[in-house]
C-alpha cells in the first residue's frame, strides 16, 4: 500500500517497512549498544517521537551542499531579487507547492551526507540493526515568504494512521542553516504522538488519515543548528512552519529503513536510480524538467557503506 507520498511499489526502497518491523519502534529494547544516541537521548526519542543529532556531518559538508542548492536553483544567496524563481514544476501534493522542494535526489554532496557513518550509526541506534537501506530523497531550499510566494504552513503524517496494525517508519532531516521560529522549519505534535491510540478511538470513521484534527494539542517548533540531524517517528504528526524572516532556510531530508534485499525489483530500482540519476516516481516527486542531473553532474561514487546503504552490496558479505 502506498503512503501519502508515493511510497510504495512506485517509489522502491521509500516505502513503509511494516511489513518487516511488526513491533512499534517506541518499543524496541536495545540489543545492539548506542553509537551516537546517549541514554537520554534514546529515552526522549521513546517517549517524544523525535531526536536531534549534534554535528552529524561536518561545516564542510554543510556548505558544499548548500552551495549546490543554490546553483542547483540558480539563485544567488547574495539577491534577495533571484530568491523568487518559480518553482521549476508543479507538485501533485499542493502543500508542497512554493515549500523550497529542490529537485535533486542522487548528486554526490547529497549522497556524502547519506553515506557519513555518523549519520548512519544514529538510525541503527533507531532501528537496533545494522543492515538499513537509505531513502533516496531531495532537499529544500526555502526563501522568506514574500513577493507573493504563498506557503502558510501544514501539519501532517505520511503514513496511513487509520491502518491497523499502524505504520512502522522513520524520516529525517538534516539541517544545512540555523532554524528558529521566525525562518520556520520542523514542527510536530509531540503530545498527540504519544496519545495516538486514544486519539483514533475518538475520530470519526471518515477522519483524513494524513491529516489530523490537532483541537486540544499543541504544535510545537524545533530549532536546529546547521550540520545537525533530526529523525521523527512516522506516527509524529509534522509538517514545515514557514519562514518569516530575513534568510533563507535549508535542509537535506535523509532517512533510513531495514534492507530489502530478497526483493529483486526493489534493489533494481535503487540502484538504477543511482546509476541514472532519476528521482522516485511518486506523488509528490515531480523531478526536475531541466534534467539536469542527467546532463549537468556525474554519477555519485559510493563508499563500501553508501554501496551497502544502497543495495548494490550486501550487508551479508
Amino acid at each position: 500500500m502506498k503512503n501519502r507520498y508515493g511510497f510504495g511499489e512506485n517509489a522502491p526502497g521509500n516505502n513503509s517497512v511494516s511489513n518487516i518491523i511488526s513491533a512499534p519502534l517506541k518499543g524496541i529494547v536495545k540489543t545492539l549498544p548506542l553509537r551516537v544516541l546517549s541514554a537520554e537521548d534514546f529515552e526522549f526519542w521513546q517517549r517524544n517521537g523525535f531526536v536531534i543529532i549534534r554535528n552529524a556531518v561536518s561545516m564542510a559538508a554543510v556548505e558544499a551542499t548548500v552551495a549546490l542548492l543554490w546553483e542547483y536553483q540558480e539563485m544567488d544567496p547574495r539577491d534577495s531579487k533571484s530568491w523568487y524563481r518559480p518553482q521549476l514544476r508543479e507538485n501533485k501534493m499542493q502543500e508542497l507547492n512554493n515549500s523550497g522542494m529542490v529537485e535533486c535526489y542522487n548528486n554526490q554532496l547529497l549522497w556524502n551526507n547519506r553515506q557519513n557513518p555518523r549519520v548512519y550509526d544514529a538510525f541503527v541506534d533507531l532501528w537496533d540493526r545494522e543492515d538499513l537501506w537509505v531513502t533516496i530523497d531531495r532537499a529544500n531550499l526555502n526563501p522568506p515568504n514574500r513577493q507573493g510566494r504563498d506557503f502558510s504552513g501544514f501539519i501532517h503524517w505520511d503514513a496511513d494512521t487509520s491502518l491497523n496494525p499502524l505504520p512502522v517508519n522513520v524520516q529525517g532531516v538534516l539541517a544545512l542553516s540555523d532554524t528558529t521560529p521566525e525562518t520556520g522549519g520542523f514542527q510536530c505534535v509531540p503530545s498527540l504522538y504519544r496519545d495516538l491510540e486514544n486519539w483514533r478511538k475518538s475520530q470519526p470513521a471518515e477522519r483524513d488519515p494524513f491529516v489530523p484534527d490537532l483541537h486540544g494539542y499543541e504544535t510545537e517548533f524545533v530549532s536546529m543548528k546547521a550540520g545537525e540531524l533530526l529523525i521523527w517517528n512516522c506516527l509524529q504528526p509534522h509538517g514545515v512552519r514557514p519562514n518569516k524572516s530575513e534568510t533563507v532556510r535549508l535542509a537535506q531530508y535523509i532517512s533510513m529503513v531495514p534492507a530489502e534485499e530478497e526483493n529483486e525489483t526493489i534493489r533494481e530500482w535503487r540502484t538504477q536510480s543511482w546509476a541514472e540519476s532519476i528521482p522516485p516516481d511518486g506523488y509528490a516527486f515531480p523531478g526536475d524538467p531541466r534534467n539536469w542531473e542527467q546532463t549537468r553532474y556525474p554519477k555519485a561514487e559510493l563508499s563500501t557503506l553508501g554501496e551497502k546503504l544502497l543495495g548494490s552490496q550486501s550487508w551479508n558479505l
